[in-house]
């Protein structure tokens, strides 16, 4: 069994999600969002976003953490504002020693929902489904779950094709 943990940056709310996995077993461990005061200056913003992180890790204990990679809009100060965010939460996990993976947000809806073109509310249901008992409360949260799923199914994918490899 693995505990991961999954992220999706944000400097207003970072969503985070932990799920242990066994063989092909899911369980939701815990979920939440770090939230950070929007007339905070940046740096303080981005030290709240650290020490939660970190705290996380310690409370809970992945041995991998996944984040989900950031998206460019029109608006090129709030893009390079995510990538901070981002920046942290790649940051965090690998200061605490963890392996980190990224994810587009494609590949994440592909691995829940089985497409790309999922919506929130698609991913939401199915994070929902693979991960019953889950009381998520915010988008936020349960797209970090999602990215913890899709590494997990990646992860295991990557285990039967070593597998496969080992056997030829």
């Amino acid at each position: 069994m693995i505990r991961l943990l999954g992220i999706d940056p944000g400097l207003r709310f970072t969503g985070w999600g932990v799920i242990e996995v066994d063989g092909n077993r899911l369980r939701h461990v815990a979920d939440g969002v770090l939230a950070t005061e929007g007339d905070a200056p940046v740096p303080n913003r981005l030290r709240v976003l650290h020490d939660g992180l970190i705290a996380l890790i310690e409370t809970h204990r992945p041995a991998e953490a996944a984040v989900e990679e950031t998206y460019v809009n029109r608006n090129g100060a709030s893009t390079l504002k995510l990538g901070y965010a981002r920046g942290v939460a790649l940051l965090a996990p690998a200061l605490a020693g963890l392996p980190v993976a990224e994810y587009g947000a494609m590949a994440v809806k592909r691995a829940v929902v089985g497409t790309g073109a999922a919506t929130k509310d698609q991913v939401e249901m199915m994070v929902r489904r693979l991960l019953p008992g889950a009381s998520i409360r915010r988008a936020d949260a349960s797209d970090a779950l999602a990215v913890a799923i899709c590494h997990a199914h990646h992860r295991a994918t990557a285990a039967h094709v070593a597998q496969g490899r080992r056997m030829a």
